[in-house]
């Protein structure tokens, strides 16, 4: 078990985890008495019954669990490090972080103290509550390549890199703070696609009156929509395009690009956790962990901000 000294070091210094320390006793207080109780619960389902206290105990505490869960997320580090960290064994760090991963991608995303998303219906009802706009944009990342001989392998290659890659939708606000980062879809998916699996053209059209900026990946959205998502305006002319029609194109692009563009600052933050920047785990954690990042990156920015207005 680590040191008190070596575990106030690492909480203390936000490069470690990518957190404040503010922010990880919240996590504790919130998700370690979730954890106990799905322990329990997982205890007391199995047939063989043992009495309260009786079996192995548990030598990694919580906050020693959390812990080893955001340095892998933040670093993408094996779970060796952790191991010569806390001295446990490999099998007890990955059985923790196994553990603790789906409880923080289970909280959703903050975006102000007390209010969590947790789905796209609830972002969408969110902006439109507040009026604000959202920004909507997809971005792969990359992971090994399956085994020789699967059925499915051809389908991880993506269209863009021609790279093995699963692509996730990200929802921002008009700052860039993280609403919402969906579960992932195999890389040949395009956004338009993905997009119309998740359903946000028929929230928007049924929803509240909010407007959703995308880029041209999203084309054709914005007709089921009533024009709530936007995108940059088709091309009307394929070739012998006028010199006024060339710079009105020009400048509708440069200022729709100019409005979106802080959804790739928000997902700039988001692989800044280098567990998303190139995935080498198994494919089946990749959702978990970018909507557990999402939810981590939601809770701090809320956090600073919350700081910034108190100044």
């Amino acid at each position: 078990m680590v040191g008190n000294a070596s575990r106030a070091a690492i909480i203390s210094d936000r490069s470690a985890t990518g957190l404040s320390a503010e922010v990880i006793a919240e996590l504790v207080a919130e998700v370690g008495p979730l954890r106990h109780e799905r322990h329990r619960a997982r205890l007391t389902s199995r047939p063989r019954k043992r009495a309260i206290g009786a079996g192995a105990k548990h030598k990694l505490v919580f906050v020693d669990r959390l812990l080893a869960t955001l340095v892998h997320l933040r670093h993408a580090t094996t779970h060796d490090v952790p191991v010569c960290w806390f001295g446990m064994d490999r099998s007890t760090i990955t059985r923790a972080v196994g553990e603790v991963r789906p409880l923080l991608a289970e909280r959703g995303c903050t975006t102000a103290p007390g209010v969590r998303l947790r789905t796209l219906a609830e972002v969408i009802d969110h902006l439109g509550a507040g009026g604000k706009t959202g920004i909507i944009d997809g971005t792969e990342i990359r992971v090994r390549r399956p085994a020789a001989g699967r059925r499915d392998r051809g389908k991880f290659i993506s269209g863009k890199t021609r790279q093995n890659a699963v692509k996730t939708m990200v929802v921002t606000d008009a700052d860039g703070r993280m609403q919402f980062g969906s579960p992932t879809r195999p890389g040949s998916c395009a956004d338009i696609t993905h997009a119309r699996q998740l359903g946000p053209a028929n929230l928007l059209a049924d929803g509240p009156a909010v407007e959703i900026l995308a880029d041209a990946g999203y084309q054709g959205l914005g007709a089921q929509t009533g024009g709530r998502m936007v995108t940059p305006p088709h091309r009307k002319f394929t070739k012998d395009a006028p010199d006024w029609y060339e710079e009105m194109y020009r400048r509708q692009r440069t200022a729709h690009s100019s409005r979106r563009i802080r959804v790739e600052h928000g997902i700039a933050h988001l692989k800044n956790w280098r567990a998303l920047a190139r995935r080498l785990g198994r494919r089946e954690h990749i959702s978990d962990t970018v909507q557990a990042v999402a939810g981590l990156l939601s809770h701090q920015q809320t956090a600073d901000l919350a700081m910034a207005q108190q100044r």
